[in-house]
């Protein structure tokens, strides 16, 4: 397996460990933010013991801040979204993130995405919608809103390796801060801190915040950030369908279809990408 597979495997891994986060936000009684603060501050562990374990140190500057406020509003703005809308809706929006890294690949790092990159984008993108078409609200609301500037951070998370003078890792680890401090307040004032509450804050906090976060920032050395976003294309079918079958909110009856052309579109986008010279790969990425 060559160092760009495994990135690109490490990517949807990552991808497979969000995918948990609607229905876990779903069943804790909290607000929002109050759902951010106690999971990152449980990923802070985590984070942190990896951290000591690999003997990474820790980074600060303007670029490793402004990755630390892409992870912030990602983790943010989806929870909070997450409880004013249905999941369906949150993640479709979210995943606007493909978008975003073509538009701010283009206009702020001067690359061109190549063919391939543009055409999978767009039949990702019309899977997601397909999947969501008898879910999806498009008549505003604060929580649809959230979510769509969530997705303009999401492709900030996934830039994080092309800003300049950039530490992916620290950029995870200073935003958990940033959430853990502005949810603190909220957390404090909740009441229902039930068994099965507090089970999926861990659960989130270890593996849907700390574990899929790390696996990203490893993924990401390897993988261009279009790459890395199409293939995480797979967390907006599974998320919807985890809260359908344990929470009980209702998907679409074509939710299928709008399954299978986004997974065949990432399978069939990756093939392609294997089957293409380096030096186009380079060339375009």
């Amino acid at each position: 397996m060559t160092k760009e597979s495994r990135g690109t495997l490490y990517v949807f891994l990552a991808a497979l460990l969000y995918s948990i986060g609607g229905l876990c936000i779903k069943v804790i009684p909290w607000n929002g933010m109050s759902i951010n603060g106690g999971r990152t501050a449980v990923a802070l562990v985590v984070i942190g013991g990896y951290l000591w374990a690999v003997k990474h140190p820790l980074r600060w500057n303007r670029w490793v801040a402004l990755g630390a406020l892409c992870v912030f509003g990602t983790n943010a703005l989806f929870s909070v979204a997450n409880k004013l809308t249905t999941a369906a809706n949150t993640i479709v929006l979210q995943f606007t993130a493909p978008i975003f890294v073509l538009l701010i690949t283009l206009l702020v790092f001067r690359r061109r995405p190549s063919r391939l990159d543009v055409m999978t984008c767009v039949v990702v993108f019309g899977g997601v919608l397909f999947f969501f078409v008898d879910s999806l609200e498009m008549g505003g609301g604060l929580g649809n809103i959230l979510a769509l500037l969530s997705g303009l951070c999401y492709a900030g998370v996934f830039l994080l390796n092309d800003m300049p003078d950039s530490d992916a890792i620290s950029s995870v680890f200073w935003g958990d801060v940033l959430s853990a401090v502005t949810g603190l307040p909220f957390l404090l004032g909740e009441t229902d801190f039930s068994q099965k509450a507090l089970i999926s804050l861990m659960v989130l906090g270890v593996f849907q915040v700390a574990v899929a976060y790390i696996l990203l920032t490893i993924g990401l050395k390897t993988t261009p950030a279009v790459t890395a976003s199409l293939v995480s294309g797979i967390e907006p079918v599974l998320n919807p369908i985890l809260v359908a079958v344990f929470y009980g909110e209702q998907m679409g009856p074509m939710a299928m279809i709008g399954a299978a052309i986004v997974i065949g579109g990432v399978v069939i986008y990756n093939v392609c990408r294997a089957k293409q010279p380096k030096s186009n790969l380079s060339h375009t990425n």
